[in-house]
C-alpha cells in the first residue's frame, strides 16, 4: 500500500483521486520535528506553499518517492537534494496562470488608478478627486521580465489594454516573442529604461534573486509603476523603498515579499504602496485545479506511465517521449553491458548520437544509459531523476557527441574507459526493439537480453565446436552465437546467447583454451 502525506489544504477532488491509489492521510500545519516523525514512514507527499520541505527534514524521508507540489513555485522544496535522493519532484505549473496573470492586471490597474487609497479615502467620508489623479494604460509600455506561461497569459491581457510590450527572456526566442506581438530585449537595463510599467513573472533563484536592485531603479522613468506577483526576492525591497520614498519612481504593486508574512516591513508605510497577501494562485478555479493536475501526476507515476510536469527532469512533450522511448530502452541495455564489460570500474563515457536521433534532445537518452551504468554498482536507487548526480559524485566524465550520419541509421555508438581498458558498443533499433550492432569494432546483430558470454579469440578452425563442448559438458544450453571478425585468421569476437549463468570456474576453463584471449558473461 502507498502511504501519501497531505500537509497543506488541497480540493477534496483531488484527496479523491489520491485514494484511488493509496492510503491518504491530512495532516496540516504540522511543525518541524512533527513532519520530521512523519515523513520516515511516507511513499507521496503533497504540499503548497504553507510546508517546507527543506534538506534537514527530507533527510529522514526513507521511502518517499514523490513530492507533490500543488502550485508553480518549487522554492520551498530542496530540488537538489530531492534530486540526490532520486525523489520525483513534481508540481501545477498550468492551474494558476490565469489566476495570476489577472491579479498582476488588477494590481496595475488599482496602482494606475489608485483604486485602494480612493476606497479608503472614500470609507473615511472624503470626497478627495485631486489627490487620486492617475494615469492610463493604454498607450504607455508595458516591460515583463519572465515570458514563461504566466508572462504571456499576461501579454495577452495587457495588449487588450492597447498597451505596447517589450520583454526579457534569455531563453525565449526571438520567433516565440514575435509571435506574442513582444519586442524581446537581450538586456535586462534596457527594459528598465524604457518601460511605463514592469511586472516580473520569473522564478526566484540564487540568478535572479535581486533581479530588480539599485542598478536598474536606477535607470528607470520616475512615473514607473512595478508589478511583483511571481517571488518576494526578485527585487531588491531596500532599494525599492528609497526610490519610492524620494519618489524616484511612482509606485509598487506587490503580492509577495522578501519576508512572508511582512514584518515591520517600511514598504507598506508607503501610501504608493499596494498590495495582497501572496494571493496570485488564491482563486477557486486555480486551487481546485492545482491539486486535481498534481494529485493526476502521481497517479500516472505511480501507475509507470509518463507525467507531463516532474520538476526535476527535462520537460518533453508527450508525442518526443514516445518517439525517444525505443532509445531509452536501448541506452540503458548498452549502460549495463558498458559496467559490466569493464568489470565495474568506469571512469569516461562518451555517448555519439547519429541519424535523425542526432536532431533530438537526448538528455533523457543519456540519464537511461547512466541507470544501466550505474544500477549495477549501486545499493540505493538510482533513476531518471538522479542518475546524472549519482555519476558526478562518483567522478565518472559523460560526454555527448553526434555525426550526421551512420551506416546503421540512428544510433548510439558508447566508447567507455575504464582503469586499465576501454570498449566500443554501437546499437540501433529494429522495429521498435534494440539491437546491438558491434562491440570494439566487430560486427554482430544480437538482441541485447538474457546472459550473454562474449569470447575474444584467433580465428581457428574448431574453436566454435571446442567452446560448445566444453560448455556443454557443464550443462550450459547455447541458444544463440554469432562470431564477427575483422580479417580471417586474425582476433575475432564470439558471442553466445546462453540459457544458463555460467560459473566463475566454468568461466576460467573456458579462458584457458587454446586460442582464447579472454571470456566475459554480462547479465541483461
Amino acid at each position: 500500500m502507498v502511504n501519501i502525506l497531505i500537509t497543506d489544504e488541497i480540493h477534496k477532488d483531488a484527496v479523491e483521486i489520491l485514494k484511488r491509489v493509496g492510503e491518504v492521510e491530512i495532516a496540516t500545519n504540522l511543525n518541524k520535528m512533527e513532519l520530521k516523525r512523519k515523513i520516515k514512514d511516507i511513499d507521496v507527499i503533497v504540499i503548497r506553499s504553507g510546508t517546507k520541505l527543506t534538506r534537514d527534514i527530507l533527510e529522514h524521508a526513507k521511502k518517499l518517492k514523490i513530492i507533490a507540489r500543488a502550485g508553480v513555485g518549487v522554492d520551498n522544496i530542496d530540488i537538489q537534494y530531492a534530486t540526490e535522493k532520486g525523489i520525483i519532484v513534481v508540481n501545477s505549473p498550468d492551474a494558476s496562470s490565469i489566476s495570476v496573470a489577472e491579479l498582476t492586471m488588477g494590481l496595475m490597474l488599482s496602482a494606475a488608478r489608485n483604486i485602494p487609497q480612493a476606497t479608503a479615502s472614500l470609507k473615511r467620508g472624503e470626497w478627495d478627486r485631486k489627490s487620486f489623479k492617475g494615469v492610463e494604460l493604454y498607450g504607455k509600455t508595458l516591460g515583463v521580465i519572465g515570458l514563461g506561461r504566466i508572462g504571456q497569459q499576461v501579454v495577452k491581457r495587457a495588449k487588450a489594454f492597447g498597451m505596447n510590450i517589450v520583454g526579457y527572456d534569455p531563453y525565449i526566442s526571438e520567433e516565440v516573442a514575435r509571435s506574442l506581438g513582444v519586442k524581446l530585449l537581450s538586456d535586462i537595463n534596457e527594459l528598465c529604461k524604457v518601460s511605463d510599467f514592469i511586472t516580473l513573472h520569473v522564478p526566484l533563484t540564487p540568478k535572479t534573486r535581486h533581479i530588480i536592485g539599485r542598478e536598474q531603479i536606477s535607470l528607470m522613468k520616475k512615473n514607473v509603476i512595478i508589478i511583483n506577483c511571481a517571488r518576494g526576492g526578485l527585487i531588491d525591497e531596500k532599494a525599492l523603498y528609497e526610490a519610492l520614498r524620494n519618489r524616484k519612481i511612482r509606485a509598487a504593486a506587490l503580492d509577495v515579499f522578501e519576508e512572508e508574512p511582512p514584518k515591520n516591513n517600511p514598504l507598506l508605510t508607503l501610501d504608493n504602496v499596494i498590495g495582497t497577501p501572496h494571493q496570485g494562485a488564491s482563486t477557486e478555479e486555480a486551487q481546485k485545479s492545482a491539486g486535481i493536475i498534481v494529485a493526476e501526476q502521481v497517479v500516472k507515476i505511480l501507475r509507470g506511465e509518463p507525467a507531463e510536469n516532474i520538476v526535476n527532469l527535462p520537460a518533453i512533450p508527450s508525442e518526443k517521449m514516445g518517439k525517444l522511448k525505443p532509445y531509452m530502452d536501448l541506452a540503458e541495455k548498452l549502460g549495463l553491458m558498458t559496467i559490466q564489460l569493464l568489470d565495474r570500474s568506469i571512469e569516461k563515457v562518451k555517448l555519439i548520437y547519429s541519424g535523425e536521433l542526432a536532431k533530438e534532445d537526448t538528455e533523457m537518452v543519456k540519464r537511461s544509459f547512466l541507470i544501466g551504468m550505474l544500477s549495477p554498482i549501486l545499493l540505493a536507487g538510482v533513476n531518471l531523476i538522479n542518475a546524472p548526480t549519482v555519476a558526478k559524485n562518483r567522478n565518472i566524465k559523460v560526454i555527448e557527441g553526434t555525426i550526421s550520419e551512420s551506416e546503421y541509421g540512428n544510433a548510439i555508438k558508447v566508447l567507455a574507459e575504464g582503469n586499465s581498458e576501454s570498449i566500443s558498443l554501437v546499437g540501433s533499433v529494429i522495429e521498435g526493439r534494440p539491437v546491438l550492432r558491434e562491440i570494439n569494432g566487430y560486427r554482430v546483430d544480437i538482441k541485447p537480453e538474457g546472459i550473454i558470454c562474449i569470447i575474444r579469440h584467433i580465428d581457428r578452425p574448431g574453436m566454435i565446436g571446442k567452446v560448445g563442448l566444453l560448455l556443454g559438458d557443464y550443462g550450459i544450453n547455447i541458444a544463440g552465437m554469432q562470431v564477427g571478425r575483422k580479417e580471417p585468421g586474425g582476433e575475432s569476437i564470439m558471442v553466445l546467447n546462453v540459457d544458463h549463468v555460467i560459473p566463475e570456474d566454468v568461466l576460467e576453463k573456458l579462458k584457458n583454451l587454446e586460442n582464447i584471449r579472454d571470456a566475459k558473461v554480462i547479465n541483461l
